[in-house]
């Protein structure tokens, strides 16, 4: 049996560094080690104060290391905020008379729709093509045997600045490690949360961060959409800070322990003690007046998502309807709410996870990371055996290869 090969993933959020490790043995991964740790240096998912940053990643990467008992190499990196994206269009002439369209073909149509004008500044991070056009039959997925004179393709470009990704991966080497590839966030919590059927018949996925919420948009397979909400799940505490006048940290232990999204949901007329600010004495707190704030903010979130939706006009495009996952999606509630405010059907995207991962680290806060680890998986064993044009298209753009990511027990 062939040695696994080791992958490692770093997902470093506004209010957490997460590192996990698995081993991808004959098309599976197996659970090897997993660390998180508070984030420090990081403001809406972006790095703010990149010493502060690199030190919460060495100090994930040292939990990780007691475990494996020998140091992490390279990490596949998330990367979120607000991104950019380009549609674009590649054309390709076959010659004068019909002939077969190859894997070559394809390759030169998409590098074609690749090199779309664009700012010096944006960094293209992913190439996520849509439909290809040839001749007079458009829709077409995978033309590769098909015969024909003329081949478009249309792709969807992310873009990102190119300072931000810089200053994310200087403070990941910082901390002595290589970055083997950066992968849009939504796209890896997509990874491990969405199904096949979802993506097909269209979908949203919603992943609440601390700083600022994903969405990731799928219809036919294909990604349609990206954007980025500027509310998360910070902006929820805040506001129980302000409204409940007490701590940041009292307020997020009272949105964990008795948070609820929908006012009228709320029965329990025991008040709940809560610190005061400035060590004032504590106060009695209705749990209703809690869930009257956290509602306000929630709907502010959920409104902004189908206002997006609606502005590109997909909202009818997704009828698998909207997922929601991410820290923030852990609010009671909110999936209900949501239904209600977006009037698409929803619910809560929990992570499938490797074999073996503990119980603590099987929450929606989790999709992202986990999602790196079966996302670059796939894409090395696509590499290996491609299939189709999906599952070739890292490998025809010649994606940097996934290496082994763990030293030796010596090696310091």
């Amino acid at each position: 049996m062939a040695d696994p090969l080791y992958l490692a993933a770093l997902d470093v959020g506004t209010a957490k560094t997460a590192v996990a490790i698995a081993a991808a043995r004959a098309g599976h991964l197996h659970y090897v080690a997993a660390a998180a740790v508070p984030s420090r240096g990081m403001r809406r998912s972006q790095v703010a104060e990149l010493v502060r940053v690199s030190e919460s990643v060495r100090q994930a990467v040292e939990q990780v290391e007691e475990q494996i008992e020998r140091p992490l190499k390279a990490v596949a990196v998330s990367l979120s905020g607000r991104l950019q994206a380009v549609q674009a269009r590649g054309a390709l002439s076959l010659g004068s008379r019909p002939r077969e369209v190859t894997q070559e073909d394809i390759r030169r149509a998409i590098e074609l729709a690749r090199q779309a004008s664009l700012p010096d500044a944006l960094e293209v991070l992913h190439i996520f093509p849509q439909e290809f056009l040839l001749d007079a039959s458009d829709g077409i997925r995978d033309p590769v045997g098909m015969l024909g004179t003329h081949l478009e393709v249309s792709v969807y470009l992310p873009t990102v600045p190119v300072v931000v990704m810089q200053n994310l991966v200087a403070a990941i080497n910082r901390a002595g490690l290589v970055v083997s590839d950066v992968i849009l966030a939504s796209l890896a919590a997509a990874e491990s949360v969405l199904s096949s059927d979802e993506r097909e018949l269209g979908v949203c996925l919603a992943d609440i961060g601390a700083g600022t919420t994903d969405l990731i948009v799928y219809s036919g397979g294909a990604v349609r959409h990206t954007a980025t909400v500027p509310v998360g799940g910070e902006h929820f505490t805040a506001d129980l800070a302000v409204g409940l006048r007490t701590s940041i940290a009292a307020a997020e232990a009272v949105k964990c322990e008795h948070g609820q999204a929908r006012a009228g949901q709320v029965t329990d007329a025991a008040p709940l003690m809560v610190e005061g600010l400035g060590g004032e004495e504590p106060q009695a707190v209705l749990p209703v007046r809690v869930a009257e704030i956290l509602e306000a903010r929630a709907r502010e979130l959920l409104e902004l998502i189908r206002a997006e939706l609606q502005r590109t006009r997909l909202i009818r495009a997704i009828p698998a309807g909207l997922v929601l996952t991410g820290g923030g999606a852990k609010l009671q509630g909110l999936v209900e709410l949501a239904e209600s405010v977006v009037g698409l059907p929803a619910r809560l995207g929990r992570p499938r996870q490797p074999e073996g991962v503990p119980g603590e680290f099987a929450g929606p806060e989790f999709a992202t990371v986990f999602g790196l680890l079966a996302y670059t998986a796939r894409a090395q064993q696509s590499r290996r055996r491609p299939r189709s044009v999906w599952s070739r298209l890292r490998y025809l753009l010649g994606r940097p290869e996934p290496f082994w990511v763990l030293g030796r027990k010596d090696e310091r």
